[in-house]
Protein backbone atom coordinates (compact mmCIF):
# COMPACT_ATOMS: atom_id res chain seq x y z
CA UNK A 1 0.00 0.00 0.00
CA UNK A 2 1.16 3.54 -0.61
CA UNK A 3 2.43 5.31 2.50
CA UNK A 4 4.23 8.30 1.01
CA UNK A 5 3.06 11.19 -1.16
CA UNK A 6 2.67 10.40 -4.85
CA UNK A 7 3.01 13.04 -7.54
CA UNK A 8 -0.10 14.27 -9.29
CA UNK A 9 -0.48 12.71 -12.73
CA UNK A 10 -2.96 13.32 -15.48
CA UNK A 11 -5.32 15.62 -13.61
CA UNK A 12 -6.53 18.73 -15.39
CA UNK A 13 -4.25 21.67 -16.25
CA UNK A 14 -2.70 22.42 -12.86
CA UNK A 15 -5.79 24.10 -11.42
CA UNK A 16 -6.45 23.53 -7.73
CA UNK A 17 -8.30 20.33 -6.94
CA UNK A 18 -11.75 20.96 -5.52
CA UNK A 19 -12.29 18.90 -2.38
CA UNK A 20 -15.42 18.69 -0.23
CA UNK A 21 -14.64 17.39 3.26
CA UNK A 22 -17.14 16.09 5.80
CA UNK A 23 -16.56 18.23 8.91
CA UNK A 24 -19.56 16.98 10.90
CA UNK A 25 -17.25 15.73 13.71
CA UNK A 26 -16.32 19.37 14.44
CA UNK A 27 -19.81 20.05 15.77
CA UNK A 28 -20.21 19.63 19.52
CA UNK A 29 -17.61 18.04 21.79
CA UNK A 30 -14.62 17.03 19.66
CA UNK A 31 -13.34 13.48 19.86
CA UNK A 32 -10.23 12.26 18.07
CA UNK A 33 -12.09 12.31 14.74
CA UNK A 34 -12.97 15.95 15.34
CA UNK A 35 -9.34 16.75 16.12
CA UNK A 36 -8.34 15.14 12.82
CA UNK A 37 -10.91 17.22 10.94
CA UNK A 38 -9.82 20.47 12.54
CA UNK A 39 -6.12 19.80 12.06
CA UNK A 40 -6.40 18.52 8.48
CA UNK A 41 -8.61 21.42 7.40
CA UNK A 42 -6.19 23.87 9.00
CA UNK A 43 -3.28 22.30 7.14
CA UNK A 44 -5.16 22.37 3.82
CA UNK A 45 -6.37 25.96 4.16
CA UNK A 46 -4.58 28.49 2.02
CA UNK A 47 -2.81 26.00 -0.24
CA UNK A 48 -2.66 26.80 -3.95
CA UNK A 49 -2.96 23.18 -5.13
CA UNK A 50 -6.28 22.40 -3.46
CA UNK A 51 -9.50 24.28 -2.79
CA UNK A 52 -11.31 22.78 0.19
CA UNK A 53 -14.85 23.37 1.40
CA UNK A 54 -16.50 21.74 4.41
CA UNK A 55 -19.95 20.25 4.84
CA UNK A 56 -21.94 18.74 7.69
CA UNK A 57 -24.36 15.82 7.41
CA UNK A 58 -26.88 17.34 9.77
CA UNK A 59 -30.25 19.07 9.45
CA UNK A 60 -30.18 21.41 12.43
CA UNK A 61 -26.60 21.41 13.67
CA UNK A 62 -25.01 22.42 10.36
CA UNK A 63 -25.55 26.08 11.33
CA UNK A 64 -22.87 25.63 14.01
CA UNK A 65 -20.25 24.35 11.59
CA UNK A 66 -19.01 27.74 10.41
CA UNK A 67 -17.78 28.85 13.81
CA UNK A 68 -15.86 25.59 14.27
CA UNK A 69 -13.99 25.77 10.95
CA UNK A 70 -10.39 26.99 10.62
CA UNK A 71 -9.89 30.33 8.88
CA UNK A 72 -9.96 30.05 5.10
CA UNK A 73 -12.29 27.05 4.92
CA UNK A 74 -15.75 27.92 3.56
CA UNK A 75 -18.93 25.92 4.04
CA UNK A 76 -21.65 26.20 1.39
CA UNK A 77 -24.18 23.40 1.15
CA UNK A 78 -27.79 22.41 0.99
CA UNK A 79 -29.28 20.94 4.15
CA UNK A 80 -28.27 17.29 4.63
CA UNK A 81 -30.65 15.50 7.05
CA UNK A 82 -28.50 12.73 8.50
CA UNK A 83 -30.91 9.84 9.12
CA UNK A 84 -32.87 9.84 5.86
CA UNK A 85 -29.71 10.42 3.84
CA UNK A 86 -27.80 7.60 5.50
CA UNK A 87 -30.78 5.30 4.96
CA UNK A 88 -30.98 6.22 1.26
CA UNK A 89 -27.21 5.99 0.75
CA UNK A 90 -27.12 2.48 2.25
CA UNK A 91 -30.04 1.18 0.18
CA UNK A 92 -29.96 3.06 -3.10
CA UNK A 93 -26.54 4.73 -3.41
CA UNK A 94 -28.15 8.12 -3.94
CA UNK A 95 -28.59 11.09 -3.85
CA UNK A 96 -25.06 12.10 -4.80
CA UNK A 97 -22.92 14.39 -2.67
CA UNK A 98 -22.72 16.93 -5.47
CA UNK A 99 -26.42 17.63 -5.08
CA UNK A 100 -25.65 19.11 -1.66
CA UNK A 101 -22.12 20.50 -1.95
CA UNK A 102 -21.77 21.36 -5.65
CA UNK A 103 -19.37 20.09 -8.27
CA UNK A 104 -15.99 18.93 -6.95
CA UNK A 105 -13.13 16.60 -7.82
CA UNK A 106 -13.00 14.65 -4.54
CA UNK A 107 -15.36 14.05 -1.62
CA UNK A 108 -13.62 13.09 1.63
CA UNK A 109 -15.66 11.24 4.25
CA UNK A 110 -13.73 11.71 7.47
CA UNK A 111 -15.55 9.29 9.77
CA UNK A 112 -15.77 5.80 8.19
CA UNK A 113 -18.52 6.90 5.77
CA UNK A 114 -18.29 8.67 2.41
CA UNK A 115 -21.38 9.72 0.44
CA UNK A 116 -21.99 8.44 -3.09
CA UNK A 117 -20.96 10.80 -5.86
CA UNK A 118 -21.84 11.46 -9.48
CA UNK A 119 -18.41 12.30 -10.90
CA UNK A 120 -16.16 13.07 -7.94
CA UNK A 121 -13.67 10.58 -6.56
CA UNK A 122 -14.20 9.36 -3.03
CA UNK A 123 -11.89 9.07 -0.01
CA UNK A 124 -12.96 7.42 3.23
CA UNK A 125 -10.95 7.81 6.44
CA UNK A 126 -10.82 4.65 8.53
CA UNK A 127 -9.40 5.66 11.92
CA UNK A 128 -9.22 2.15 13.35
CA UNK A 129 -10.84 -1.25 13.05
CA UNK A 130 -12.16 -1.66 16.59
CA UNK A 131 -15.53 -3.01 15.33
CA UNK A 132 -13.67 -5.73 13.40
CA UNK A 133 -11.02 -6.62 15.99
CA UNK A 134 -13.02 -6.00 19.16
CA UNK A 135 -16.76 -5.75 18.38
CA UNK A 136 -17.54 -6.41 22.04
CA UNK A 137 -15.96 -3.03 22.85
CA UNK A 138 -18.26 -1.13 20.49
CA UNK A 139 -21.72 0.38 20.64
CA UNK A 140 -24.38 -0.35 18.00
CA UNK A 141 -23.61 2.48 15.54
CA UNK A 142 -19.90 1.67 15.62
CA UNK A 143 -20.53 -2.00 14.81
CA UNK A 144 -22.19 -0.87 11.56
CA UNK A 145 -18.92 0.58 10.21
CA UNK A 146 -17.47 -2.59 8.64
CA UNK A 147 -20.44 -2.96 6.29
CA UNK A 148 -20.15 0.70 5.30
CA UNK A 149 -16.45 0.24 4.60
CA UNK A 150 -17.13 -2.81 2.41
CA UNK A 151 -19.77 -0.94 0.41
CA UNK A 152 -17.48 2.00 -0.20
CA UNK A 153 -14.61 -0.25 -1.27
CA UNK A 154 -16.85 -2.13 -3.71
CA UNK A 155 -17.86 1.21 -5.20
CA UNK A 156 -14.23 2.18 -5.80
CA UNK A 157 -13.50 4.49 -2.86
CA UNK A 158 -9.93 5.04 -1.72
CA UNK A 159 -9.08 4.67 1.96
CA UNK A 160 -7.07 7.05 4.11
CA UNK A 161 -5.77 5.81 7.46
CA UNK A 162 -3.80 7.67 10.15
CA UNK A 163 -1.20 4.92 10.45
CA UNK A 164 0.46 2.13 8.51
CA UNK A 165 -0.86 -0.24 11.16
CA UNK A 166 -4.50 0.53 10.28
CA UNK A 167 -3.75 0.55 6.54
CA UNK A 168 -2.43 -3.00 6.80
CA UNK A 169 -5.49 -4.02 8.82
CA UNK A 170 -7.81 -2.63 6.13
CA UNK A 171 -6.02 -4.63 3.43
CA UNK A 172 -6.05 -7.79 5.55
CA UNK A 173 -9.63 -7.49 6.84
CA UNK A 174 -11.40 -6.34 3.68
CA UNK A 175 -9.17 -7.56 0.88
CA UNK A 176 -8.70 -3.95 -0.23
CA UNK A 177 -6.31 -3.15 -3.07
CA UNK A 178 -3.13 -1.95 -1.29
CA UNK A 179 -2.67 0.73 -3.96
CA UNK A 180 -5.97 2.28 -2.92
CA UNK A 181 -5.16 2.42 0.79
CA UNK A 182 -3.00 5.33 1.92
CA UNK A 183 -1.48 5.87 5.35
CA UNK A 184 -0.97 9.54 6.19
CA UNK A 185 -0.01 10.39 9.75
CA UNK A 186 -2.02 13.08 11.50
CA UNK A 187 -0.49 16.08 13.23
CA UNK A 188 -0.90 17.07 16.87
CA UNK A 189 -4.02 18.87 18.15
CA UNK A 190 -3.49 22.61 18.25
CA UNK A 191 -5.25 24.35 21.11
CA UNK A 192 -5.60 28.11 21.51
CA UNK A 193 -3.10 29.90 23.72
CA UNK A 194 -4.41 30.24 27.26
CA UNK A 195 -3.58 32.39 30.23
CA UNK A 196 -1.41 30.15 32.40
CA UNK A 197 -2.71 31.58 35.64
CA UNK A 198 -6.31 30.99 34.60
CA UNK A 199 -5.55 27.46 33.41
CA UNK A 200 -3.77 26.61 36.66
CA UNK A 201 -6.71 27.95 38.65
CA UNK A 202 -9.13 25.81 36.62
CA UNK A 203 -7.04 22.70 37.26
CA UNK A 204 -6.59 23.44 40.97
CA UNK A 205 -10.37 23.68 41.35
CA UNK A 206 -10.68 20.06 40.17
CA UNK A 207 -8.16 18.55 42.60
CA UNK A 208 -8.54 17.27 46.16
CA UNK A 209 -6.49 18.77 48.97
CA UNK A 210 -2.99 17.38 49.14
CA UNK A 211 -2.68 16.59 45.44
CA UNK A 212 0.90 17.33 44.40
CA UNK A 213 1.68 14.89 41.62
CA UNK A 214 -0.82 14.00 38.90
CA UNK A 215 -1.31 10.96 36.72
CA UNK A 216 -3.53 12.35 33.95
CA UNK A 217 -5.62 10.46 31.42
CA UNK A 218 -7.47 12.08 28.50
CA UNK A 219 -10.06 9.67 27.10
CA UNK A 220 -13.73 8.92 26.67
CA UNK A 221 -14.91 6.23 29.08
CA UNK A 222 -15.20 3.48 26.48
CA UNK A 223 -13.96 -0.11 26.84
CA UNK A 224 -10.98 0.07 24.49
CA UNK A 225 -9.43 2.87 26.57
CA UNK A 226 -9.24 0.47 29.56
CA UNK A 227 -9.64 3.14 32.21
CA UNK A 228 -10.59 0.47 34.80
CA UNK A 229 -7.15 -1.04 34.19
CA UNK A 230 -5.59 2.35 34.90
CA UNK A 231 -7.55 2.57 38.16
CA UNK A 232 -6.20 -0.86 39.11
CA UNK A 233 -2.64 0.28 38.35
CA UNK A 234 -3.21 3.40 40.45
CA UNK A 235 -4.39 1.21 43.32
CA UNK A 236 -1.05 -0.66 43.19
CA UNK A 237 1.09 2.45 43.51
CA UNK A 238 -1.07 4.92 45.45
CA UNK A 239 -0.55 3.41 48.92
CA UNK A 240 3.12 4.44 49.07
CA UNK A 241 2.56 7.81 47.39
CA UNK A 242 -0.07 9.79 49.27
CA UNK A 243 0.49 12.96 47.23
CA UNK A 244 -0.39 11.31 43.90
CA UNK A 245 -3.82 11.88 42.33
CA UNK A 246 -5.32 10.15 39.29
CA UNK A 247 -7.23 12.55 37.01
CA UNK A 248 -9.54 10.97 34.44
CA UNK A 249 -10.50 13.74 32.01
CA UNK A 250 -13.01 13.07 29.27
CA UNK A 251 -16.71 12.49 28.64
CA UNK A 252 -18.79 9.55 29.76
CA UNK A 253 -19.09 6.69 27.29
CA UNK A 254 -20.39 3.15 26.95
CA UNK A 255 -17.75 1.91 29.39
CA UNK A 256 -19.10 4.11 32.16
CA UNK A 257 -20.53 1.37 34.38
CA UNK A 258 -17.34 -0.68 34.47
CA UNK A 259 -15.27 2.42 35.24
CA UNK A 260 -17.63 3.55 38.00
CA UNK A 261 -17.41 0.10 39.62
CA UNK A 262 -13.61 0.20 39.52
CA UNK A 263 -13.50 3.63 41.15
CA UNK A 264 -16.09 2.62 43.73
CA UNK A 265 -14.01 -0.43 44.70
CA UNK A 266 -10.74 1.50 44.91
CA UNK A 267 -9.35 2.08 48.42
CA UNK A 268 -8.03 5.38 47.11
CA UNK A 269 -11.20 6.57 45.43
CA UNK A 270 -10.99 9.97 47.13
CA UNK A 271 -7.84 10.59 45.10
CA UNK A 272 -9.43 9.72 41.75
CA UNK A 273 -10.93 12.72 39.96
CA UNK A 274 -13.48 12.49 37.14
CA UNK A 275 -13.70 15.79 35.27
CA UNK A 276 -16.12 14.94 32.46
CA UNK A 277 -15.63 16.77 29.19
CA UNK A 278 -13.31 19.77 29.59
CA UNK A 279 -12.64 22.81 27.42
CA UNK A 280 -9.40 23.33 25.51
CA UNK A 281 -7.94 25.64 28.16
CA UNK A 282 -8.46 23.05 30.89
CA UNK A 283 -7.04 20.27 28.71
CA UNK A 284 -3.88 22.30 28.22
CA UNK A 285 -3.74 23.08 31.92
CA UNK A 286 -4.15 19.42 32.86
CA UNK A 287 -1.41 18.30 30.46
CA UNK A 288 1.00 20.95 31.76
CA UNK A 289 0.18 20.05 35.37
CA UNK A 290 0.67 16.32 34.82
CA UNK A 291 3.63 14.51 36.30
CA UNK A 292 2.92 11.77 33.77
CA UNK A 293 0.24 11.11 31.17
CA UNK A 294 -1.14 7.57 31.15
CA UNK A 295 -2.56 5.97 28.00
CA UNK A 296 -3.64 2.41 28.86
CA UNK A 297 -5.57 1.58 25.67
CA UNK A 298 -6.30 -1.94 24.49
CA UNK A 299 -6.33 -0.86 20.84
CA UNK A 300 -5.50 2.38 18.97
CA UNK A 301 -5.34 3.56 15.38
CA UNK A 302 -3.19 6.61 16.17
CA UNK A 303 -3.17 8.31 19.61
CA UNK A 304 -3.58 12.09 19.95
CA UNK A 305 -3.35 12.55 23.76
CA UNK A 306 0.11 11.02 24.24
CA UNK A 307 1.52 12.96 21.28
CA UNK A 308 0.03 16.17 22.64
CA UNK A 309 1.63 15.54 26.03
CA UNK A 310 4.97 14.60 24.49
CA UNK A 311 5.00 17.82 22.46
CA UNK A 312 4.69 19.75 25.73
CA UNK A 313 7.47 17.80 27.43
CA UNK A 314 5.25 15.66 29.67
CA UNK A 315 6.43 12.06 30.19
CA UNK A 316 4.08 9.45 28.74
CA UNK A 317 3.41 5.85 29.79
CA UNK A 318 1.32 3.90 27.28
CA UNK A 319 0.44 0.38 26.29
CA UNK A 320 1.77 -1.11 23.05
CA UNK A 321 -1.73 -1.08 21.62
CA UNK A 322 -2.27 -1.12 17.85
CA UNK A 323 -0.52 1.78 16.16
CA UNK A 324 0.99 3.17 19.38
CA UNK A 325 4.53 1.79 18.82
CA UNK A 326 4.50 3.18 15.27
CA UNK A 327 3.40 6.63 16.42
CA UNK A 328 5.12 7.11 19.78
CA UNK A 329 8.31 5.23 18.92
CA UNK A 330 10.96 5.74 21.62
CA UNK A 331 9.26 8.89 22.89
CA UNK A 332 7.24 7.09 25.59
CA UNK A 333 7.48 4.20 28.02
CA UNK A 334 5.50 1.31 26.50
CA UNK A 335 4.08 -1.68 28.41
CA UNK A 336 2.09 -4.76 27.33
CA UNK A 337 -1.64 -4.32 26.80
CA UNK A 338 -3.67 -5.33 29.86
CA UNK A 339 -0.64 -5.80 32.14
CA UNK A 340 -1.70 -3.84 35.23
CA UNK A 341 1.52 -4.58 37.09
CA UNK A 342 3.72 -3.36 34.24
CA UNK A 343 1.61 -0.23 33.88
CA UNK A 344 1.84 0.49 37.61
CA UNK A 345 5.59 -0.13 37.56
CA UNK A 346 6.24 2.20 34.61
CA UNK A 347 4.12 4.95 36.18
CA UNK A 348 5.89 4.55 39.53
CA UNK A 349 9.27 4.77 37.84
CA UNK A 350 8.39 8.15 36.31
CA UNK A 351 6.91 9.39 39.59
CA UNK A 352 9.95 8.36 41.61
CA UNK A 353 12.84 9.13 39.24
CA UNK A 354 13.55 12.63 38.01
CA UNK A 355 16.14 11.19 35.64
CA UNK A 356 13.59 8.85 34.03
CA UNK A 357 11.03 11.63 33.77
CA UNK A 358 13.56 13.94 32.14
CA UNK A 359 14.67 11.23 29.73
CA UNK A 360 11.09 10.68 28.57
CA UNK A 361 10.44 14.42 28.36
CA UNK A 362 13.37 14.92 25.99
CA UNK A 363 12.62 11.82 23.92
CA UNK A 364 8.93 12.73 23.73
CA UNK A 365 9.57 16.24 22.41
CA UNK A 366 11.96 14.88 19.82
CA UNK A 367 9.46 12.27 18.62
CA UNK A 368 6.45 14.62 18.59
CA UNK A 369 8.37 17.10 16.43
CA UNK A 370 8.08 14.62 13.55
CA UNK A 371 4.30 15.14 13.30
CA UNK A 372 2.65 18.21 11.78
CA UNK A 373 -0.59 19.14 10.04
CA UNK A 374 1.40 20.62 7.16
CA UNK A 375 2.95 17.20 6.51
CA UNK A 376 -0.47 15.58 6.89
CA UNK A 377 -1.87 18.02 4.32
CA UNK A 378 0.94 17.15 1.89
CA UNK A 379 -0.01 13.48 2.11
CA UNK A 380 -3.73 14.17 1.74
CA UNK A 381 -3.25 16.37 -1.31
CA UNK A 382 -1.13 13.67 -2.96
CA UNK A 383 -3.91 11.18 -2.21
CA UNK A 384 -6.59 13.51 -3.60
CA UNK A 385 -4.59 13.92 -6.81
CA UNK A 386 -4.36 10.15 -7.26
CA UNK A 387 -8.08 9.76 -6.54
CA UNK A 388 -9.02 12.44 -9.08
CA UNK A 389 -6.67 10.93 -11.68
CA UNK A 390 -8.19 7.50 -11.14
CA UNK A 391 -11.68 8.92 -11.47
CA UNK A 392 -10.84 10.66 -14.72
CA UNK A 393 -9.46 7.40 -16.13
CA UNK A 394 -12.34 5.11 -15.24
CA UNK A 395 -15.20 7.61 -15.56
CA UNK A 396 -18.28 7.63 -13.40
CA UNK A 397 -20.65 4.78 -12.73
CA UNK A 398 -22.56 6.49 -9.94
CA UNK A 399 -26.22 7.42 -10.43
CA UNK A 400 -27.06 10.86 -11.84
CA UNK A 401 -28.13 13.75 -9.69
CA UNK A 402 -31.74 13.50 -8.57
Amino acid sequence: MATTPVSRQGVGDGAALRVAMDATPLIGHRTGVGEFCRGALGGLAGRSDVSVSAFAVSWRRRQWLGEALPAGIPSEQRAMPARPLQWSWRRFGRPSAEWFVGECDVVHGTNFVVPPTRRAGRVMTVHDLTPVRFPEMCDGPTRAYPDLIRRALRAGAFVHTPSVFVAEEVVESFGADPERVRAVHSGIPERPEVDQGRAQHAVAALLPEGARRLIVSLATAEPRKDLPGLVAAFDELAGDRSDVTLVLAGPAGWGEQELSRAIGASPYGERIVRTGWVQDATVTGLIDAATVLAYPSRYEGFGFPPLEAMARGIPVVSTRAGAIPEVLGDGAALVPVGDVGALAGALAEVLDSEARAQQLSIAGRRRAAQFSWASCADGLVALYADVAADRSRVGSSSPPLP
